[in-house]
């Protein structure tokens, strides 16, 4: 396994009433960003993401990194057929000048966001 030295955050953890249906979720949206995952009975993984079922559920953000607004737009659409609830059309937003966004809400609420940054840093 490669050594990173320079990551703020080292896992996410997110804990899910109905795992199918998160996996179903996570997969789709997963696949149009070319992630690779890791999913059997008990879990599903995705490099520092960690997707497990649970009494209680988790409640979080997270922003997955696209290559382009057309990416961002894939993501969107596979997400809402994947069982997503529309958070945030696909756009620019305000952050930052090229910040082009969409957000879903996973089969739990939680806040997931595929975003483009154009050409900034």
């Amino acid at each position: 396994m490669e050594k990173r030295e320079s990551r703020l955050i080292d896992h996410i953890h997110i804990r899910v009433s109905d795992l199918e249906a998160s996996q179903r979720f996570y997969q789709a949206v997963l696949d149009t960003l070319g992630i690779e995952y890791i999913s059997d009975e008990t879990h599903f993984s995705a490099a520092e993401l960690w997707i497990d079922q649970g009494e209680s559920q988790s409640n979080v953000h997270i922003a997955f990194k696209a290559n382009g607004r057309d990416m961002v737009d894939r993501w969107y659409e596979a997400g809402l057929e994947a069982g997503g609830y529309d958070n945030g059309l696909p756009g620019l937003r305000n952050h930052h000048p090229g910040y082009y966004a969409a957000f879903l809400l996973d089969p739990d609420g939680n806040n997931i966001e595929a975003v483009f940054h154009g050409d900034a840093d």
